[in-house]
This record gives C-alpha cells, structure tokens and sequence, in this order.
C-alpha cells in the first residue's frame, strides 16, 4: 500500500499529518466544549499562573501550525544536505556497512538516534548558540498538541549529532527514518489530557507527564527530561525529575509575540546585541557558546563559588543581561 505512494510522501512524520490533524481537531474540540480557550497570554495577566488545564489559544495555535509548515520545507532542506555527508561517510569512512533489511539495523538506528537525541536535547538547552535554533518549540505558554508541532527551523546541531550512526555503518536513508519515527512519537506527549500511565511505562518512555515538566519554566523543572522517546537516558544522567505540580509553560522571559519570524530569530538578534556590546574575547565567547542567561557577572560569581543561579534551561531565555 505504502509503496503506491509518491516516494516523497513514504517519509514517516508527512504519513502522520492527517493523524496529527484529528487529533488537534479532537483536542481543540474539547477545550472548546469545555470553557478552556483563552485570548491573551498569561505573560499579558497581571499575575502569570499557569492557564487553565487544555486551554488552547487560537493566534498561539495558529503560530504553532505556521512553524510546523515551514519546518517541513527546512527540514527537507537540511535532510538533502546531511545526505550528502553521510553517504560519504557511510560508503568511504564507516569500518562495515549494516543491511537496511535486518532487524538489528533498525534497532541500531532507532534506539541509537534517541540516545543521540538525548545529548543534542540537552546540549541545546546548555548551549546559547544552539539553544537560540531550539527556544521557539518552548516559547508557547499554552501546553497541547499543536505546541508539538511548533518545530525549530534550523536543524544543524541534530545533523552533526547523528553523524555516528553512518559511521557505524547505519545507512543514511534509515538515519532519516529513525528521526522522523522519534519525531512522530513526540507528538502525543504534549498534551494536558494524559495524566500518568502504567509504571513500566512511565519508568521506561518519555510520557505527557515527563514532557510536562521538560516543558515547565518552573525552577525545579529548568533543565530537565530531555529523553525523546525513552526516559531511561534521563534517569541514566541525573537529569530525570518527576512531575510534582502542574508547570508554568514558556519561556523564564515571555517574547510576547505571535510573529512567527519573531519567534524563531529574537534569540539571534539577542546574542548578536550582547557580542557587540561587551569587550573581550573570552565574555564574546560567553554570550556565544555559554549556557542561556550566562552574564560576566554570574561567570565572575561562580568561579569563587558564589551565588549560583541555574542556567535557563528547558525555559531558557535570553541572557539576564542585555544591552
């Protein structure tokens, strides 16, 4: 049956759309049926709490799907380039070449793509430069399955990470595929209408309830659960945290915009401004490749052992400083 399909159309996450829409249609359909939509952002309330449990927000909801349509044009853009390297990679440097067809292959391909995942997903949220391509999956402060689709546009930093798997020999095609399955599963996580699963479940597989958490700008929440589809890597690294309190979505410092340009670029525009503002290569570097909310000052602090603050994390923002 697949086969009949255009090839292009083979790819797992373009096959899950019109799964994606029912199951945005159903959720919109309940939140509407039961009070829960909003009109303007909790960022814009006089006191910011939490919205209430499955609010949907149209404009939010409608920026989410924006992104997530462009990221289908980027995405296949950044997939062509990556093709080239690793099927260099994979026909001249890898020591063996995997069969496509063999069972192992493809759990070598998916579990090793999650692991990867994990790293890339924690070195995005612990790296300014990398966390400026990630930060607009976190910026809605509304939690629901349209947020899933609120997808970066740069993919870069998970083209690099995934460079091991050709070199062991994983063809690229699979690599893809791998991806895109991981990308699929993820999308269910994001909603309010899942409370905890059976415990093998929630011990083993990231769940609505560990993706909550990820998704907090609480302070006990910030920069944890990376996993994509399994949670045992973030319970393997200490950075596991169970959900104890319904989350703050967004990010610590709300863009309070719906401009989808905005979104996906202000953290650009922000690390620009504070390498130009500041004197030194090593405070450049800093405002670069430090982690989110990194500042000379919090730097200064921390190295006699004082005054920590934690990095911004799973909400992270733009640095506390600004010029």
């Amino acid at each position: 049956m697949i086969d009949l399909l255009p090839e292009a159309m083979r790819e797992p996450t373009v096959l899950a759309i019109p799964f994606f829409v029912v199951m945005v249609g159903l959720e919109w359909w309940a939140a509407w049926r039961l009070d829960h939509t909003d009109h303007e952002r909790p960022s814009q309330r006089a006191q910011r709490v939490p919205a209430e449990r499955g609010t949907y927000n149209p404009r939010d909801s409608r920026a989410s799907l924006l992104m997530g349509v462009v990221s289908i044009g980027t995405s296949a853009a950044w997939k062509a380039l990556a093709l080239l390297a690793y099927a260099a990679i994979f026909a001249y440097v890898a020591p063996w070449q995997l069969p496509a067809d063999a069972w192992y292959t493809w759990v070598i391909a998916i579990v090793g793509l999650d692991f990867l995942f994990y790293w890339e997903h924690r070195l995005a949220h612990r790296v300014r430069l990398v966390w400026a391509t990630h930060q607009a999956h976190h910026s809605s402060e509304y939690f629901n399955f349209t947020t899933a689709l609120r997808q970066k546009w740069n993919n870069s930093a998970g083209i690099v990470m995934w460079l091991p798997l050709p070199l062991l020999g994983v063809p690229p095609a699979l690599v893809f595929v791998a991806y895109s399955l991981n990308l699929v599963y993820q999308f269910w996580i994001h909603t309010e209408h899942i409370d905890r699963l059976w415990r093998p479940i929630e011990f083993t597989f990231n769940t609505p309830s560990h993706h909550r958490v990820h998704h907090g700008s609480d302070r006990d929440y910030l920069d944890r659960n990376y996993g994509g589809t399994l949670i045992i890597w973030d319970r393997m690294f200490g950075t596991f945290a169970p959900e104890a309190q319904r989350p703050t979505y967004g990010l610590t410092t709300p863009v309070d915009t719906y401009n989808i340009w905005r979104l996906q670029t202000h953290e650009y525009a922000a690390i620009a401004r504070d390498v130009r503002g500041t004197r030194g290569l090593r405070q450049r570097l800093g405002f670069v490749f430090g982690p989110p909310g990194w500042a000379p000052e919090i730097a200064d602090r921390d190295s006699v052992g004082e005054n920590k603050v934690p990095s911004a994390g799973a909400a992270g923002d733009q640095p506390a400083i600004e010029t």
